[in-house]
């Protein structure tokens, strides 16, 4: 029998333990799976917010506990849009609101020359124009699931706006919400001569790099947002969820770690006399240590596939749930499931350990002495 052939053997000794610590190691690669596929879900539709209007890059305020919550008077976006090497400065409040079964409805509100200046794609109707109150684009999504069309009314916190124009960015929170007038959104959310972040386009030659980090130096209250690693400065949230990810890695390691440390002490217990006769017969202790380290490693591999998989149908089914749909689509990366490897691969090493130890100090007339 090959050497791998008895590894396997081992492992299905005992069925009901080996599935049981599988499953145990399994739903904690799930949940590191599921949380990671949902946080790089929110990252994505976060970093496509950062291009509204074809700009490089935003602005908002420092510190503020969530983004939509950030502040901005509309002097600071006068003074970015004269700044050095801006070649526009737009300032959009964005507001969540209720809008039929969506609670988290992303209405943001432009000025009609920065929507004419970078319009969204229109799939029908029009654009609204310098003169427009209570007109609104719609995102296709949006307008899909509304049930709506250009020239329709929709009602929007107790105001009631007229549909104008349906538009499609390929972007998941920008066509599940929708553009009004600056003025309106500002009379809905209470929020006068203020927006909630400024998207900035360079000239053409300018560094994006250099004139983010002077608008960073020179406007002290601002924070610069060029990617979505960068949305913690401005959204406290992302920075709770990517605690999350390492504090939930961190408890998949110990809880996993034990189970499979129980699992593998109890068959070195069951095996004492036969690692007895492989030490008679020749084998080094080197040998057992590679068996009881493989062993474990066949264990925590396999809960990881099945822990894949299981995160891949949790994150799935949650799409069920309207308010989960409405917000968020699952992105699948290839370094989540890199993650929840390394995560097995670590449950099996320390799991491992204390029973591999035991295992090669086992001399081969103890072994044999065993009961």
């Amino acid at each position: 029998m090959s050497f791998f052939a008895l590894m396997f053997k081992n492992l299905l000794r005992q069925r009901i333990r080996t599935g049981l610590t599988v499953l145990g190691i399994s739903l904690g690669i799930t949940t590191i799976v599921a949380l990671g596929v949902v946080t790089s879900g929110f990252k994505q539709s976060a970093a496509q917010i950062i291009r509204v209007g074809g700009a490089d890059f935003m602005v908002a305020q420092r510190g503020a506990a969530d983004f939509t919550f950030s502040i901005v008077s509309e002097k600071d976006v006068t003074a970015l849009d004269a700044y050095p090497g801006v070649e526009r400065a737009e300032g959009v409040l964005v507001h969540v609101a209720r809008v039929g079964a969506n609670p988290f409805f992303l209405l943001m509100g432009r000025q009609a020359a920065g929507l004419a200046a970078a319009p969204p794609p229109l799939v029908e109707g029009s654009y609204w124009g310098p003169s427009a109150a209570d007109e609104v684009l719609l995102g296709q999504r949006a307008a899909e699931d509304l049930g709506v069309r250009p020239g329709d009314e929709v009602a929007i916190e107790g105001h009631s706006f007229r549909v104008v124009g349906v538009y499609r960015t390929g972007k998941f929170l920008e066509d599940s919400g929708a553009y009004a007038p600056l003025r309106a959104v500002q009379r809905i959310a209470s929020k006068s001569e203020v927006v909630s972040t400024v998207f900035v386009t360079a000239r053409p030659g300018v560094d994006v790099a250099t004139l983010a980090d002077g608008i960073e130096k020179d406007f002290e209250n601002l924070a610069v947002i060029v990617d979505a690693g960068d949305f913690g400065k401005v959204d406290q949230g992302f920075r709770m969820m990517d605690a999350a990810n390492l504090a939930i890695s961190v408890l998949a390691v110990g809880i996993g770690g034990i189970g499979v440390m129980n699992t593998m002490a109890m068959s070195v217990l069951e095996r004492t006399r036969e690692f007895g006769i492989l030490r008679v017969v020749g084998w080094r202790g080197s040998r057992i240590l590679r068996m009881v380290v493989g062993e474990s490693v066949v264990l925590c591999v396999a809960a990881s596939f099945v822990g894949a998989a299981l995160g891949v149908i949790a994150t799935r089914a949650i799409l069920v749930v309207d308010m989960v749909r409405n917000i968020m689509q699952p992105h699948y990366t290839a370094d989540i499931f890199v993650r929840a490897l390394m995560v097995a691969v670590a449950v099996a090493l320390l799991g491992a350990a204390y029973p591999a130890f035991r295992a090669v100090r086992l001399t081969p007339m103890e072994a044999l002495r065993y009961e």
